[in-house]
């Protein structure tokens, strides 16, 4: 027999490593997307779906979902009593929702669901608020520096940091800083969060371009200082305001130290929002529907709102489901037309609430809450409590109205 060329030899040899290599490095690839797939599925239920996107500036989210699922069958949340008249989980098996963790212990009738202490900032952000208390209670110092950059035009802020804030979790905080230029807020930033601490130093600066000279002293730099939940809603701490009337930043760099005190209730237009209920008594039905919203404010002058509805339900002070609609593409005035179905004992109805959280949607930042409306008999404003009042009293009517949206 002929033997092969040894040059031949080589090539065959040298193409079938190649091969080989080829073939481990694509079994490689597939496998590591397994396993980071896998691993991110795993965690989803604890801070979002598994099939939104990985989150980017994660430091500044709260861990959960800020991209809204799509509708596409009828979710339900059923709560029922067993015999001794204690709230049971609702099993359905077409796919709703199951709800989970609600049982209560044997003994005394019920009255309220035991509440965990994350909950009790995020179902009432008030609560632990004294209506007595004084308004410009100081709750710490913000210090900054303020400059100008005459070449680019530019209003050069830094937010150096911050002393003597209080402790709000574990006797510390995670606090951070966003801030605005008022009264156009045209420009919104925020620092990076600090872990643990009552006094962080962010020494972070910021240049606002096309701010003219002239027009600082009818400007005021707008300060909110909060502290990152991961979990639940970030606490605010209090605000600080320092008008620019009076600083001198022309010959060179103004430092300002600024007491921080408890956040005023701001009274600009938040728009309104149309929400229609309906209560089945025979089939425990509760409907909600997101009708539509009109004259939301636009945070971004550049850019037009993005608008969605996330519809949290509250059982006393935890939140047992939470839904959202979808995202209405650059308007102000968006049409929803989005339903919703709860089933409800007609005895646990006074108990529930229902939060109507309007917010702009942004792919590559967290998104902000452009409105708030509670329905509910424990409801703040009044024409919100006028209508979960008049739907119990009218079960089986559909009841629209329109309600004024307050700030989150």
């Amino acid at each position: 027999t002929k033997s092969m060329s040894p040059v031949l030899a080589g090539f065959l040899g040298a193409g079938l490593l190649v091969l080989v290599v080829l073939v481990l490095v694509l079994l490689w690839s597939f496998c590591q997307r397994r396993y980071c797939s896998s691993r991110y599925k795993l965690h989803a239920d604890r801070y979002c779906d598994a099939e939104d996107p990985p989150y980017r500036f994660i430091h500044m989210l709260k861990g959960i979902s800020i991209y809204p699922e799509s509708l596409s069958g009828s979710k339900r949340v059923r709560l029922v009593r067993d015999a001794d008249h204690s709230l049971l989980d609702g099993t359905r098996l077409d796919g709703q929702l199951q709800m989970g963790h609600l049982a209560q212990p044997s003994g005394p009738a019920p009255s309220s669901l035991p509440v965990r202490a994350e909950y009790s900032s995020e179902s009432s952000p008030e609560s632990g608020s004294d209506p007595g208390s004084d308004q410009d209670v100081a709750l710490g110092t913000l210090s900054l520096t303020v400059d100008y950059n005459f070449p680019k035009k530019a209003l050069v802020v830094t937010v150096v940091g911050a002393r003597g804030l209080p402790a709000l979790n574990q006797d510390s905080a995670d606090p951070y800083v966003k801030m605005t230029i008022l009264p156009e807020k045209k420009h919104r930033v925020k620092t990076r969060v600090m872990r643990r601490t009552l006094d962080p130093v962010f020494d972070e600066t910021f240049s606002f371009y096309g701010v003219a000279y002239s027009a600082l002293p009818e400007l005021t730099l707008h300060f909110l200082v909060l502290s990152f939940d991961r979990f639940a809603r970030d606490d605010v701490i209090g605000e600080a305001l320092v008008p620019l009337r009076g600083v001198d930043p022309s010959t060179g760099r103004v430092h300002l130290t600024q007491d921080i005190t408890k956040r005023s209730p701001q009274s600009d237009s938040c728009g309104e929002l149309l929400a229609s209920l309906c209560y089945q008594p025979v089939s425990h039905r509760l409907s909600v529907v997101v009708l539509k919203a009109r004259h939301l404010p636009n945070m971004d002058p550049s850019l037009t709102a993005n608008p969605y509805v996330k519809v949290n339900v509250y059982y006393g002070r935890k939140r047992i489901a939470k839904k959202k609609t979808h995202v209405k593409k650059s308007t102000l005035n968006p049409v929803f037309n989005e339903s919703f179905i709860y089933d409800i004992p007609p005895d646990l109805l006074p108990e529930i609430r229902l939060e109507l959280l309007v917010l702009d949607f942004d792919r590559t930042t967290k998104n902000q809450v452009l409105g708030r409306l509670e329905l509910g008999l424990s409801s703040p404003c009044a024409s919100a409590a006028e209508h979960w009042s008049e739907v119990c009293r009218n079960p089986r009517r559909q009841i629209s109205k329109w309600h004024s949206l307050s700030h989150f």
